[in-house]
């Protein structure tokens, strides 16, 4: 069609698809496909996060390249709408309608079934284009193909030609393309006029019929041309028949055809051209009316003008916009309406952005808003200010500015003010000024128009040019008027004029008006002005401060004045007497009595330690508090430690005694008795006292009794003696100064003695040995038990034993018994054990005697006494040297006397070796009673493999008490994990051994038959399947027989632990490839984990074992066998197996109808014997074995000898030899292994 249509807007990237018409193009983010593009509104977008790189068509696939960053992601596009195109480039046409049929109705689908009926109609393959515009739903164009077709399919059963051939379908084809001229051809080719006219009829294409009929002179033309009128008329076509009218010559009747059809126009045209007409009111006022209505305003007008309708023709021309036409006949027929058509004129052409045109037009009107509103528009500046300067208004200004603005942007700054100025817009004649930078100029102007910032910066810029000049008044005015009173204060205060500065921050700033003071007082009085710091001090309410200031500078008069006009009494006490301080002298005395403050100054002098001072005004004028202040200075001297300074003042304050007692406290006593000798000697028995004090503290004794007796006191020496427990020295001193006191200290001496029953060494001799010689040999006893000297051994002993010698040959026999009892001990406890076995003989205290030679570990002696003199205490003496020996841990020695304590002994250290082999050489019961205890030992310490060596090498003994034991060891065994490997055979195996040797002994055994020998058989029946099964897991031929076992322990979970035994027989179910039961146990593990968790297994389902030997009711687990991500990777391969709908999640079943594991066949009741290989029933064929209710199958049996023989599998050859032990001889069958 030549017409171009715009696909894609912001296009990166487009390409045709190679082979089809599809189209690929990028547009920002978006991927865009055009599967027809013939249809450019059919499109499908794909949001892409790259840019295309490539596209690629290959095996079948048409593949889009996205780089998105590093990666390169591939957008299939849809290749049945590809292919659609190639079937049509391919001309298959059959093939394009088999594909559009599978799709669905959209907008892509729908361009390509209107593509493909144009193909179809133009390669003529007319049932082809009847499909698809039935698609379409035209149904008219399908019914007129479908007649087209029975046309062409009737032709060719009658002629046997092509029916696509016959001229009426080929004429119908071109009338369906609208080829008239062709179809025409066609019937004109067989000479058919009357059915190419009858076909121009059908069409109502009456001019190309009658065209027809003219040229081939058809006989009924004229009846033609009567249809065709009447046609038109009845389909409303009158201006088709006022054509033919005026055709005619039928002027009046074409006039009304015309106007009948709404074509006003063709009858105007008419009527002009005819004078005849147009002079007729009617038929113009007919006319003109439907004009208007119309709005054909300068047709009317110009029919009006010919009908000399000249006002009807000026309102005409002026609606149509006719001005030329209107001012041109109102210069002729109403020159007074021009101005009115001037404006209206100008109006029109503003109207129509003919600004340029408008202006003189409005300028003949005399609309002078009008003429510059449009010389403006039309960018004519100097036409318009010429208007604008010659008028007065004052609407004038608004175009003042737009014209400035325009000689601003052209830099024509001093017109562009002049502009601004005149229309009165003079900020925007500063900022205009201000934008270029003539800040002059901008300042000028400013004061009439400005924004605060710009107003701000210009002042500030001002003011401070004005205050380098030194008008900082007027700085002061400029920086005030835009709100910068801080810049005021700053320019105040480099200037020092700090009464402005004051002024400023009161009234700005009343909150910092304190600091201000202060700072100001501060740098006025480092200027030395006093009064002027005074005053800011004072009215920053610091008088203080202002006092320190004046006494900083020795102005003591200003000092004072401030402090009794604000300081009050206290204030101005405490300055008066700094300033007599700084006076000194009678000048200070003077000033003081001036004021009445004499004594106070004194006293406050003194009080604070200005002792020189306090000692100047008193001696000028207060000579009796002279002492007082020597006394206060003394005591201050002491408190500092200047001690000789402090002796001077207290004696020149008339108190030496202070001073002496001042020296005693510090233990000086030749000072202090010096001063007490030259000062006060009243003193100095007290110091002599004292020193004697500290003398008898420091062990110096005669040095303080000198002291004491110097001091005339032996009282106080007697004293110090007795309280020290020194009662010779306090009797000799009794004795020879106070003999009238003597008989009352030896009473209270013998009181002291009674009540403490210690005395020193020396006189407790003394007194023994004066108690002896006068015959008082119990006090003598009594003395000389009382001796202690730690330091001394042999002294005690000596004295000690003198006690028992003296009570044995004086005393009475209970009393003696009583000092042996006492000396005894104490002599065993200075380890003079044959001594006190000794006094203990003198009194035959034999017991005693034996005690006191254990106690010091002398065995023979204490056996040769208990022999000799009392042999009943012979066993006494045997029984502690066996605790002794258990004591020290002489296991070897206590052997010799006690085999049954030592293996206790031996136990309770840990020594277990040496208990074992000690009992060993015992009896047999012996043995295994320590064995237990080890046992017991070892599974308590989580040891259980090593307590089941220990019973391997010693054997099983059926004892009751050991049950408990083995049913432990058992269990904890089971409950080892890893143990499901090749390596763990051993353990097992051992295990197996065990109880097999247990279960043999116990059935001879009176415990035979019994609840715990079932067990035992039980236990041995799980163990021997635990070895097996290692056995075998290290036998790939075996691996069947390996999984049949961890099944089989299924039915035992009993004893094992549930969720361990559903681990296990899972993975080795899924290790052979028994997905259906691997699915049904380890979905059961991971069930019993779950329960573990919740601390129940109420909820548990056991409905997959409900006609089984598993058991329901189990032990819960106390813990679990797996844990974090083996458990979870259990859980996803459930869940994945669980989706295989091919899986029948069912236990197998046998030929019983029953679970191929369950011993019980839940039908009939029947219970099969298990193999003894795999744990399975034995139903078929078998193997049996001379003990009874032992079998196997026979094909499970062959299986295991075979591996066995041909692997040589020392573990598979054990299990042989186990069950030839355990089932008796084995079949004939069997084969031997060397």
């Amino acid at each position: 069609s030549g017409v171009r249509t715009t696909l894609l807007s912001f296009c990166s990237y487009v390409q045709w698809v190679p082979g089809s018409d599809v189209v690929v193009a990028q547009n920002r983010g978006n991927l865009c496909v055009w599967y027809s593009i013939d249809s450019p509104e059919s499109i499908s977008i794909f949001t892409i996060k790259g840019d295309i790189v490539d596209l690629e068509r290959a095996d079948g696939r048409t593949e889009v390249m996205v780089s998105e960053g590093v990666n390169t992601v591939k957008y299939t596009l849809d290749e049945g709408l590809i292919e659609f195109g190639t079937a049509i480039d391919d001309g298959n046409y059959d093939r394009a309608v088999a594909f559009l049929e599978t799709l669905e109705m959209s907008s892509e689908n729908e361009a390509m079934w209107k593509k493909l009926s144009k193909l179809a109609l133009e390669a003529g393959q007319l049932h082809i284009a009847e499909r698809c515009f039935a698609a379409l739903g035209d149904v008219s164009t399908v019914r007129f193909l479908r007649q087209t077709n029975e046309i062409a399919d009737k032709v060719s059963q009658e002629t046997g030609e092509d029916g696509m051939a016959f001229y009426k379908v080929q004429a119908r084809v071109a009338l369906l393309d609208k080829n008239f001229p062709l179809a025409e051809k066609h019937y004109l080719t067989q000479n058919c006029i009357d059915e190419a006219i009858e076909m121009y009829q059908e069409l109502h294409m009456w001019d190309d019929c009658i065209a027809l009929a003219e040229a081939k002179a058809h006989p009924e033309l004229n009846g033609l041309r009567g249809k065709y009128f009447q046609w038109l008329t009845e389909t409303g076509q009158h201006d088709k028949a006022g054509e033919v009218k005026e055709g005619q010559g039928d002027y009046q009747g074409a006039i009304n055809l015309y106007l009948k059809a709404g074509l006003p126009t063709k009858a105007a045209r008419l009527a002009i051209s005819h004078p005849e007409i147009a002079s007729s009111a009617e038929t113009v006022d007919r006319i003109a009316a439907s004009l208007i209505e119309r709005q054909f305003y300068e047709r009317a007008g110009d029919l009006y003008e010919t009908n000399k309708n000249y006002q009807r023709a000026l309102e005409c021309h002026r609606k149509g916009g006719a001005f030329r036409k209107a001012v041109e006949l109102a210069r002729i027929v109403c020159p007074g309406e021009l101005r009115k058509l001037e404006e209206s004129w100008g109006d029109y052409l503003v109207q129509q952005k003919q600004m340029d045109a408008a202006i003189n037009h409005f300028i003949e009107a005399r609309c002078t808003d009008k003429a510059i509103e449009a010389a403006i528009a039309a960018r004519q500046w100097k036409i318009a200010i010429q208007i604008l300067d010659q008028q007065e208004d004052s609407y004038a200004g608004k175009f003042y500015q737009q014209i400035a603005q325009h000689y601003a942007s052209t830099q024509d700054y001093q017109v562009a003010e002049q502009l601004f100025v005149k229309g009165g817009h003079f900020k925007e004649a500063v900022d205009m000024y201000t934008a270029v930078g003539q800040w002059e100029k901008a300042h000028k102007l400013a004061g009439k128009c400005m924004t605060e910032e710009e107003v701000t910066a210009l002042y500030v810029s001002k003011a401070q040019e004005l205050e380098n000049d030194g008008k900082l008044k007027e700085a002061e005015r400029l920086f005030s008027a835009v709100n910068q009173a801080d810049l005021a204060i700053t320019m105040y205060k480099k200037n020092r004029m700090f009464d402005d500065v004051i002024r400023l921050v009161a009234k700005h700033h009343p909150d910092l008006l304190t600091t201000t003071h202060l700072h100001l007082a501060k740098e006025l009085e480092d200027e030395s002005r006093f009064r002027e710091a005074e005053y800011h001090l004072m009215e920053a309410g610091e008088w203080k401060m202002a006092i320190l200031m004046y006494r900083d500078h020795d102005m003591w008069e200003d000092a004072h004045r401030v402090a009794k006009s604000h300081g009050g009494a206290g204030a101005q006490k405490q300055l008066t007497y700094m300033w007599a301080q700084s006076l000194g002298g009678e000048a200070a005395v003077k000033l003081l009595n001036r004021f009445g403050l004499l004594d106070y100054a004194i006293d406050f002098a003194t009080n604070n330690y200005f002792f020189d001072f306090a000692f100047d005004l008193a001696r000028l004028s207060r000579k009796e508090k002279i002492p007082d202040i020597h006394l206060k200075q003394a005591i201050y001297l002491e408190d500092e430690e200047r001690l000789p300074e402090a002796e001077v003042e207290f004696i020149k304050a008339g108190k030496p005694k202070e001073a002496v007692s001042m020296y005693v406290h510090i233990k000086d006593w030749a000072s202090a008795q010096r001063v007490a000798e030259s000062h006060d000697p009243e003193s100095v028995p007290e110091v002599l006292v004292g020193q004697a004090k500290f003398c008898f503290e420091q062990k110096e004794f005669q040095k303080s009794e000198a002291f004491l007796l110097r001091a005339q006191r032996p009282e106080l020496a007697v004293k110090l003696y007795k309280d020290a427990d020194m009662w010779s020295d306090a009797m000799r001193i009794c004795k020879e100064y106070l003999p009238n006191k003597l008989s009352r200290l030896q009473e209270e001496y013998e009181r002291e003695t009674s009540k403490k029953g210690d005395r020193g060494v020396e006189a407790l001799l003394q007194q023994a040995k004066e108690w002896e010689q006068s015959g008082e040999y119990s006090r003598a006893v009594e003395c000389y038990l009382k001796v202690k000297d730690d330091s001394n051994m042999d002294l005690m002993e000596k004295y000690w034993m003198k006690a028992a010698e003296l009570s044995i040959k004086f005393l009475s026999g209970d009393r003696a018994v009583e000092v042996i009892k006492v000396v005894g001990p104490r002599l065993a406890e200075l380890g003079k054990f044959d001594a006190a076995a000794e006094v203990y003989l003198n009194v035959d205290l034999i017991k005693e005697t034996i005690d006191v030679f254990i106690q010091g570990e002398k065995w023979n002696k204490a056996k040769r006494v208990a022999k000799e003199l009392e042999p009943r205490y012979e066993s006494y003496v045997d029984q502690k040297y066996k605790e002794h020996l258990k004591n020290q841990g002489r296991v070897e020695s206590l052997a010799g006397v006690d085999v049954m304590a030592a293996l206790d002994l031996y136990a309770e250290k840990g020594q277990w070796e040496k208990c074992l082999e000690t009992a060993s050489k015992q009896n047999f019961k012996i043995l295994h009673k320590y064995i237990a205890l080890y046992a017991t030992h070892l599974i308590k310490a989580g040891e259980a493999v090593r307590a089941l060596e220990l019973y391997v090498q010693h054997g099983a003994p059926p004892n009751p008490q050991n049950f408990n034991i083995y049913k432990r060891l058992f269990l904890d065994l089971i409950n080892l994990p890893d143990t499901d490997k090749p390596d763990a055979y051993r353990m097992w195996a051992d295990l197996r051994n065990f109880l097999l040797q247990l279960c043999d002994n116990v059935s001879k055994s009176a415990e035979a038959n019994s609840p715990a020998h079932e067990d035992f058989e039980q236990m041995l029946l799980i163990s021997h399947y635990f070895a097996t099964r290692s056995a075998t897991k290290g036998v790939e031929q075996l691996m069947s027989i390996s999984a049949k076992l961890s099944v089989s322990l299924l039915r035992h979970t009993d004893l094992i632990p549930a969720d361990k035994a559903f681990y296990e027989a899972g993975l080795a179910c899924r290790a052979v490839g028994w997905k259906n039961m691997a699915f049904i146990f380890l979905n059961h593990f991971l069930d019993l984990c779950d329960a573990v968790d919740d601390g129940t297994l109420d909820t548990l389902d056991h409905s997959d074992f409900l006609d089984t030997d598993i058991p329901l009711e189990v032990p819960v687990p106390t813990k679990l066998c797996v844990f974090g991500t083996q458990r979870e990777q259990i859980r996803d391969w459930v869940l994945m197996v669980s989706m295989d709908q091919r899986l029948a999640q069912v236990l197998p079943q046998d030929e019983r109808n029953a679970y191929e594991a369950s011993l019980v066949a839940p039908t009939t009741g029947v219970r099969s014997l298990p193999c003894v290989l795999t744990g399975y029933p034995v139903l078929g064929g078998k193997i049996e074995f001379s003990s009874a209710g032992k079998a196997a199958n026979k094909e499970d049996w062959n299986k295991f000898l075979i591996a066995t023989k041909t692997t040589h599998s020392p573990e598979c050859q054990d299990v042989l030899k186990f069950l030839e032990q355990w089932c008796g001889s084995l079949p004939a069958s069997s084969y031997s292994f060397h």
